[in-house]
């Protein structure tokens, strides 16, 4: 795989006899029209296929499957035009495998609402260990507010995909509730009221574990939320259901703030099967323009996590999304939350040159609207995913999370299936 820098003038027509691949091919792997005009600063992903198969009268995905010892899973990856789906048409041209040897194997989960259309999680599950369908909640008599995820689970068993059962804290309002989870941590009963209810439907569902996400938790409520994970734990393994738990990103024990007290990583580490670590979220909605996952924060806090959790617990949090901030920013401004792939679009509606900065290893780049009000925007590219995942396998780490799946961004997973193997639990 080479990342591509595109210059001034590049078409992906150019760019695709540089480098002697199917421009069509360049397209369906970037997730871009094959038209598409493209704007300096913009990455090109280049695979170079080693074996291609050209689907023959009454074949079926299944057969070229077997035909050549591989998954249909390998072969969704593969191709991105199928879309997840297994119909194939004569003619039509199959990657088998291409000229690159993966630079090892991990987990990879995804965070997603059931509200997500079935074309994009078809297209997206097949990069994926394990979806968490986004979020089951509960009342203060520990009653367990249902989410309408069977359609999600169905989809998810089609691609061997595991699926984990998401519990928050998480209002209608929209906010983590600290007193919610107050209730929950210091009454016996209400807590060993809801985990018999969580138990009940992840056996109704289908569920392979469980993910828990309490944020905001009162710091004197810190040692009790790792006893209930303890008792979650205690609970779950012997039926077979792990307990993963989600961390705020700190970088050392004694951090303040209210995001960040109650979370004891090495009490937590110690009681969960596997943790699952924010490191997103420096560039935020309300926040100054800058990196969304700047890499040395992200990596300090994987430098603190590691001396707290054992490493192969470790799920490392992945950003699917950007933000656009109107200049000057403002205390108390709001940036828009876009997609990866609208932040190309803007700097191409824009005309406007994608820089890259190498300290935080993240894109960005500036631009004037239709009405005059300049903005700045930061977001993910092939180099920033391709610098995020490397320090998987780098630290040890059990596997990658993305927030979240309900935006397209085949680029980000070609990346991904490119460098590293997809491990499978189903």
């Amino acid at each position: 795989m080479i990342i591509h820098v595109v210059t001034s003038g590049d078409t992906l027509y150019q760019i695709g006899n540089t480098y002697g691949v199917s421009p069509f091919r360049l397209a369906i792997d970037n997730g871009i029209p094959y038209d598409s005009t493209l704007t300096v600063g913009q990455t090109i992903v280049v695979q170079f296929p080693s074996i291609v198969h050209t689907v023959k009268q009454n074949e079926s995905l299944y057969q070229i499957a077997q035909q050549y010892g591989v998954t249909v899973i390998s072969l969704y990856q593969n191709n991105p035009q199928l879309h997840g789906l297994p119909s194939v048409i004569p003619g039509q041209q199959l990657v088998i495998t291409h000229d690159q040897e993966k630079l090892g194997a991990f987990e990879v989960n995804g965070y997603g609402e059931p509200s997500i259309s079935q074309n994009l999680l078809r297209q997206t599950l097949p990069y994926l260990t394990y979806v968490a369908p986004f979020t089951y909640g509960f009342t203060t008599d520990g009653n367990l507010i249902m989410l309408n995820d069977e359609q999600m689970i169905s989809t998810a068993n089609e691609y061997n995909t595991a699926a984990l059962m998401h519990l928050s804290t998480l209002t209608e309002s929209g906010g983590f509730d600290s007193s919610l989870a107050y209730i929950v941590l210091n009454n016996t009963t209400i807590q060993n009221k809801l985990i018999d209810e969580i138990i009940y439907n992840m056996r109704n569902k289908g569920y392979y574990g469980l993910d828990v996400d309490f944020e905001f938790i009162n710091q004197q409520d810190g040692q009790k939320y790792a006893a209930f994970i303890t008792n979650l734990r205690q609970r779950l393994n012997p039926l077979g259901y792990e307990v993963i738990t989600a961390l705020a990103p700190k970088i050392s024990a004694t951090q303040q703030g209210l995001l960040y007290q109650g979370h004891l990583y090495k009490e937590i580490g110690i009681a969960s099967n596997a943790v699952f670590i924010m490191t997103y979220e420096w560039g935020y909605t309300y926040g100054p323009p800058m990196a969304v996952s700047p890499l040395p924060n992200v990596r300090a806090v994987l430098d603190y996590a590691i001396t707290e959790i054992q490493r192969d617990k470790i799920f490392m949090g992945i950003s699917n999304y950007g933000y656009d901030w109107t200049l000057p920013y403002r205390t108390g401004d709001m940036a828009r939350s876009i997609s990866n792939e609208e932040a190309v679009r803007l700097a191409i509606q824009y005309n406007a040159a994608i820089e890259f900065d190498q300290k935080a290893q993240a894109p960005f780049f500036y631009y004037y609207d239709d009405i005059g009000n300049a903005h700045v925007v930061w977001f993910e590219d092939a180099r920033s995913i391709k610098a995020k995942l490397a320090l998987i396998p780098e630290y040890g780490l059990r596997g990658a999370g993305y927030w979240n799946i309900m935006r397209p961004y085949q680029q980000g997973w070609t990346v991904l299936n490119s460098l590293y193997d997809i491990k499978r639990v189903r």
